[in-house]
């Protein structure tokens, strides 16, 4: 419970650091609003041309009679703009960090330089295109991991009662795992932590990762709170990875320190 306490703090005071930091608060919107803009051009598309495509895709029910060729289509393409709505949730954070990873990048260093007792940032060291490398690699894999696990609870979600009670509440837990994961890569790729070990150091918190990553994605699922709600995410996945990797705070420092010494930095 302790940990789980604790990640829903560092959603809030990620969100509090970036009220506080307004300009970097306004760059942090930019990808996500780019991200949101291409992302509703896709899910409009399939609005408008999944018929045709689900049609295209099933000639073998043209000569189908009414209302039996209907029906079958009209729930592709029902199934269809679900599993791209699915997919858009799942994916909307990667895609966000990938387009947005310098100023992501930025806003983190300065959330570790703020928090940290001596004023410094761990830095990769790496030039800007490896950088981007590592992270769109490192995305694709895990939306690789998180897509199977979409159709999977999607297909699970047809199972009566359990399929509307149980795998909802299992989706908004897996959605939040991964989020978390993508939003503390930002932090710890500059530590140099592969994402083996990224893994391996949340799944060894799992409490203290649902805490942050459950109520963020399932404000996630609210149209636009996304974009919104990134900047914080960020600020506080950067937090949260100091306490993965056992980095003090100027603040624990402080509260640590004996009475009367003052902690400069």
């Amino acid at each position: 419970m302790r940990d789980l306490r604790t990640g829903f703090g560092y959603l809030l005071k990620g969100q509090r650091w970036v009220a506080r930091h307004g300009k970097q608060y306004g760059f942090g919107l930019i990808p996500g609003l780019i991200t949101l803009v291409l992302y509703a051009a896709a899910l409009v598309g399939l609005a408008l041309w999944g018929e045709d495509f689900v049609a295209w895709s099933t000639p073998f029910a043209d000569d189908w009679s009414s209302p039996w060729q209907g029906l079958f289509r009209g729930f592709l393409t029902a199934v269809l703009f679900a599993l791209g709505l699915l997919l858009s949730v799942i994916t909307f954070t990667a895609a966000t960090l990938l387009i947005g990873q310098p100023f992501y990048e930025n806003l983190s260093e300065k959330v570790d330089r703020d928090v940290s007792p001596d004023g410094t940032a761990p830095e990769s060291g790496l030039p800007l295109w490896r950088e981007l490398w590592i992270s769109g690699r490192d995305s694709l894999r895990i939306v690789l991991r998180a897509a199977v696990w979409g159709v999977l609870l999607f297909a699970l979600g047809f199972v009566p009662v359990a399929g509307q009670t149980v795998v909802p509440v299992i989706g908004v837990v897996v959605t939040g795992f991964f989020l978390t994961e993508e939003l503390t890569a930002v932090a710890l790729q500059r530590r140099r932590v592969e994402l083996r070990d990224r893994l391996a150091l949340l799944r060894s918190r799992k409490a203290l990762v649902w805490g942050f990553g459950t109520p963020l994605a399932a404000a996630f699922l609210v149209p636009f709170v996304a974009v919104f709600l990134m900047p914080g995410a960020v600020a506080g996945a950067t937090l949260m990875a100091r306490d993965l990797r056992g980095e003090e705070t100027e603040e624990e420092t402080a509260a640590t320190a004996p009475d009367g010494e003052s902690v400069s930095r």
